[in-house]
């Protein structure tokens, strides 16, 4: 019986494995993988399927992982299709693709992408090791960064008509003047080159080069369109080039003297580590501020820099200004009311900070008339250190930022233990805004809560449980200290066991 019913069962086998063995499903066999990879607005569309044709058929392929409810990847999108564009117009050899995160699970995991966007850069169809995409976010950006990865990040130069076209084209220009082009210092400067979009990079071995500019071993030069004009970084003989060293002068060189403060200059600003900024607060639009541009950096009180000028505790109608902050320290310092704006004049305060003739300033508001006729106390610079050491009182302070939610969302609570509290007469609870007062500690996120307890030794308690009525009662009760509560009884035996969801959040903007 078993011998008559095996050719039977053989042929329901092979009928269910269809032609060659292949599994069939409800519609027929299994589709074949794809000969073409799906495009949209001249972005490949990648799924699971499609990422090993599109690897095999473009070596140089950037891919965005993107999530269709991220904020930020619907604004990289159309910055994201000029940049496909860009590069096909030039045929270049890059192509942009992207992924739908969420409807690949496989490939978000594969790659470790745990937020949006991520974009990843793969090269001679090399899966395992792409690299992470830091670039910028809008489309010139996007296309130079691959420009670079596809083809050389500097320019060769033969000759000095070659050596000044490019000097001429750009505001700043970074040439390499190297006697060996295999050495490994070279490798390393053009690797920064890759990163540095911001520049234009030329490389020569050539001898006559050498001689046009007076050099006699290998040295970078960053040639500029403004301030002295040149700035040469010598490679170390003996222990060659660094990157790290390389890139921190660039950086800085290619900053102008006078460099003027707004949205696309701030990160060079803040990035250069250059630890003592002196800034000057003009109004553009008036003829006789635009007189005084002489030094460091310009803050226009006309365009929009209102948190500037709020971080200096100055109002727009006070400029021209100065003032100087050490960037390490976040002192700043104020000129002498009334004090000429000249040359010498500036450089005296700029001597007078160094040397330490001049004293920092903190911020503070005024102390406000009614500062303490609610049950929330109002705290300022002017007055915080008579009211929280004060020692015969116990005082709990909440430090925001106005902008903060969580401040907002924890306001009604603090004003309901303001209203429990009122009554008693040794304790106090209160805020201080401390984005608008400096005090003598600094103030790293918010809210952030501190109590003082009465008492000598100016003690200060951060406060770190839970931001509940009952929380902060117990430990205002326990004179500063939470009391130690019992672990709840574990059941015996859990029901179910459900495991967490977890999210991707969007990358922050920088």
């Amino acid at each position: 019986m078993y011998g008559q019913l095996l050719p039977v069962l053989v042929l329901l086998v092979l009928g269910a494995l269809g032609p060659w063995g292949q599994e069939s499903g409800p519609g027929g066999p299994l589709e074949e993988p794809p000969e073409q990879v799906p495009e949209e607005d001249g972005i490949l569309v990648l799924s699971q399927h499609t990422l090993g044709l599109a690897l095999r058929e473009h070596p140089a392929l950037l891919v965005e992982f993107y999530a269709p409810w991220c904020g930020h990847c619907k604004a990289l999108a159309p910055e994201y299709s000029k940049a496909a564009a860009l590069l096909a117009a030039e045929s270049a050899k890059a192509r942009l693709a992207k992924v739908e995160g969420p409807a690949e699970p496989e490939l978000t995991e594969e790659f470790a992408v745990t937020e949006y966007p991520t974009l990843k850069f793969f090269q001679d169809g090399n899966r395992a090791h792409p690299e992470e995409y830091t670039g910028p976010q809008e489309a010139e950006g996007i296309a130079e960064w691959l420009r670079r990865r596809v083809g050389s990040s500097a320019t060769r130069l033969e000759d000095e008509e070659g050596a000044q076209a490019l000097i001429d084209a750009q505001d700043v220009v970074v040439i390499g003047f190297f006697q060996d082009l295999q050495d490994e210092d070279v490798a390393t400067f053009l690797a920064l080159a890759r990163d540095a979009l911001d520049m234009t990079f030329g490389l020569t071995d050539r001898l006559k080069l050498f001689q046009k500019f007076g050099l006699t071993k290998d040295t970078i030069v960053l040639f500029k369109k403004f301030d002295e004009g040149r700035a040469d970084f010598p490679v170390d003989q003996e222990l060659g080039l660094d990157q790290g060293d390389l890139s921190q002068f660039l950086l800085v060189h290619s900053m102008h003297l006078v460099t003027e403060f707004n949205s696309q200059t701030s990160p060079k600003i803040f990035a250069a580590k250059i630890l003592n900024h002196l800034l000057l607060f003009i109004n553009q639009t008036l003829s006789s501020h635009r007189e005084l541009l002489v030094l460091f950096v310009v803050v226009d009180v006309a365009a929009g820099n209102d948190h500037v000028l709020q971080y200096f505790g100055l109002k727009a109608k006070e400029a021209p200004t100065l003032r100087f902050i050490n960037m390490e320290t976040t002192k700043k310092f104020s000129p002498e009311a009334g004090e000429p704006f000249t040359a010498a004049s500036v450089t005296t305060f700029c001597h007078a900070v160094l040397s330490g003739k001049i004293q920092p300033y903190r911020l503070s508001q005024e102390v406000p008339p009614d500062w303490d006729q609610r049950p929330v106390k109002t705290l300022v610079g002017k007055n915080f250190e008579q009211v929280a050491f004060d020692e015969t009182k116990n005082v709990f302070v909440k430090f925001y930022a106005p902008w903060c939610t969580h401040c907002k969302e924890m306001a009604p609570t603090w004003q309901t233990l303001a209203e429990k509290y009122k009554d008693h007469k040794d304790i106090i609870i209160a805020e201080l805004d401390a984005t608008a007062n400096e005090l003598a500690f600094v103030v790293h996120g918010f809210p952030t809560l501190k109590y003082f307890p009465a008492g000598p030794g100016r003690k200060v308690i951060e406060y770190k449980s839970s931001r509940d009525l009952e929380s902060f009662s117990r430990f205002l009760d326990s004179g500063g200290e939470l009391p130690a509560e019992e672990p709840p009884e574990e059941p015996a035996a859990p029901l179910s066991k459900t495991p967490a969801n977890s999210t991707m959040e969007p990358k922050e903007e920088l």
